[in-house]
């Protein structure tokens, strides 16, 4: 019995971002059962998938805040 979890930054309040959609995660939960089906033979009503948002301000890339490695990111160009 597979358990996969995936977490996503929750952005609906970044502007040009948007929150994963209830469509998204249906896609995404059909996705990942499907390649370990393929991948493993595991059937997909045995398969458990579950997608944890994370408050952006909870979220670290390259050693900061990931608002601030962004910002980073944007100032290089």
């Amino acid at each position: 019995m597979p358990i996969v979890t995936i977490q996503v930054t929750r952005e609906g309040t970044r502007p040009g971002a948007h929150a994963v959609t209830a469509e998204e995660k249906a896609r995404l939960i059909d996705g990942v059962s499907r390649v370990l089906l393929d991948v493993l033979a595991k059937p997909l009503e045995s398969t458990f998938v579950v997608i944890e948002e994370v408050e952006l301000a909870n979220w670290g890339w390259g050693g900061m805040p990931v608002e601030a490695f962004r910002r980073q990111r944007a100032a290089k160009g």
